[in-house]
C-alpha cells in the first residue's frame, strides 16, 4: 500500500492534488530540481501495477520489488537505478535480528522506495529531509542517500546490541557451575552471521557510488562517502563479534571438557577407594574353611580396620593429588 507522496520543488514539500499519474506529469513539465517521492510498505503486484505502467520499470526490478527476498545491490535499467537494502531490528528478550528489505527505484524526477517488514520505518527519514531543504535540493539522489545513512546508523545500533548480548555470554562462560550454553553462543552466532549478509555486501554498492560511476549520484558523492565509513566501521564490528563468539565456544567446549575430566577424576578416585573393601570383602565371600583368622576374637575388627585404613590411605594421598 502507499504510505506517502509528495511532489518536492526547490527542497520543499508540496502536497499532491491528483492522482499519482497527474504527479509525474507535473515533475517532467517542471525545471530539474523537481521531483516525486513515492513510499509504499509490501505493496501487491496489482497495486505497484500503475506505477510500473508510468515509470516503464523493468519487469524483473519489478518482481523483485514486490517479492523481495534480494540481497543487497545496485542495478542500471537504461535510465533507472534499482538499488536494495536489508534492514535490521534486534529484539532484546530473543537476541534475535529480524531482517527487512527496502528497494528503491530512482530516476531524474523520482524515487519510489518499496519497504518490506517491520524494520526502519521511513517516515522519521522523509521528516529529517524536508527539515534540510539544502540537502533534499539534490533531488532523489539526497533520498536515497537519506534513507542509507538511517540503515546503516541502525547497523550500528544492532551492532551495539549484539555486543552487549555477547559480553553478557562471555561472564556466562567463565563464571562457575553455570549451565551450558552452548546454543546460546550458536544462536547468536547464526545471528551475527545474518547481521553480515544484510551488510556486507552492501559495502560494494556503496563504493560505486562514491567511486562515480553511477551519474545520478555525482552530487551527492561525498555524503555517500561518509555513509560508506560508517558501514566500513560496522562491518569491523560485525567481524569482531564473530571472532568473539569463536573464541567464546572455543575457551567454552575447553571449560566443558576440563570439567568431565575433573568428574572422571573424581569417579575414578571413589571407583579405587570402594575397590578396597569390596576385593576383601569378595575373599571372605568364597567360603575358605582353612582361614585362621575365622577363628580369632579380633579377626573381623582387625580386617575392618585394615580396610578403612587403607581405604583412608587412598583418599589422603588422591586428595593430596588434586583427584578429589
Amino acid at each position: 500500500m502507499i504510505v506517502d507522496k509528495a511532489i518536492y520543488r526547490g527542497g520543499r514539500r508540496h502536497e499532491l492534488d491528483g492522482d499519482i499519474s497527474d504527479a509525474f506529469d507535473e515533475a517532467r513539465r517542471q525545471d530539474r530540481d523537481c521531483f516525486v517521492w513515492i513510499g509504499l510498505h509490501e505493496p501487491t503486484a496489482e497495486e505497484f501495477g500503475l506505477i510500473q505502467e508510468e515509470l516503464l520499470l523493468h519487469p524483473l526490478a519489478v518482481e523483485d520489488a514486490v517479492n523481495a527476498h534480494q540481497r543487497p545491490k545496485l542495478e542500471l535499467y537504461d535510465n533507472t537505478v534499482f538499488m536494495v537494502l536489508k534492514t535490521l531490528d534486534y529484539h532484546d528478550a530473543t537476541s534475535e535480528i529480524d531482517v527487512g528489505e527496502i528497494m528503491m527505484f530512482l530516476g531524474g524526477d523520482f524515487v519510489v522506495s518499496v519497504r518490506h517488514g517491520a524494520a526502519n520505518p521511513l517516515g522519521p527519514v522523509r521528516g529529517r529531509l524536508e527539515a534540510e531543504p539544502a540537502l533534499l535540493a539534490n533531488g532523489p539522489a539526497a533520498v536515497v542517500h537519506a534513507i542509507c545513512d538511517e540503515v546503516v546508523d541502525h547497523y550500528g545500533v544492532v551492532a551495539h546490541e549484539v555486543e552487549v548480548d555477547i559480553i553478557e555470554l562471555e561472564r556466562a562462560v567463565f563464571t562457575p557451575h553455570t549451565a551450558d550454553v552452548t546454543e546460546a553462543i550458536y544462536s547468536l552466532k547464526r545471528e551475527v552471521l545474518e547481521f553480515r549478509a544484510a551488510e556486507d555486501p552492501l559495502i560494494p554498492v556503496l563504493q560505486q557510488i562514491v567511486r562515480g560511476r553511477v551519474a545520478i549520484f555525482d552530487g551527492t558523492r561525498e555524503y555517500f562517502r561518509d555513509v560508506l565509513d560508517h558501514l566500513l566501521r560496522v562491518d569491523g564490528q560485525v567481524d569482531a563479534h564473530n571472532e568473539l563468539l569463536n573464541s567464546a565456544l572455543t575457551a567454552h567446549l575447553a571449560l566443558l571438557g576440563k570439567q568431565q575430566n575433573e568428574d572422571m577424576r573424581k569417579i575414578s578416585s571413589w571407583a579405587a577407594i570402594i575397590a578396597v573393601p569390596t576385593a576383601i570383602a569378595g575373599i571372605y565371600g568364597m567360603n575358605f574353611d582353612f582361614m585362621p583368622e575365622l577363628r580369632w576374637l579380633l579377626g573381623y575388627p582387625i580386617v575392618l580396620t585394615v580396610m578403612v585404613a587403607v581405604m583412608a590411605l587412598i583418599y589422603v594421598r588422591l586428595r593430596r593429588g588434586g583427584w578429589l
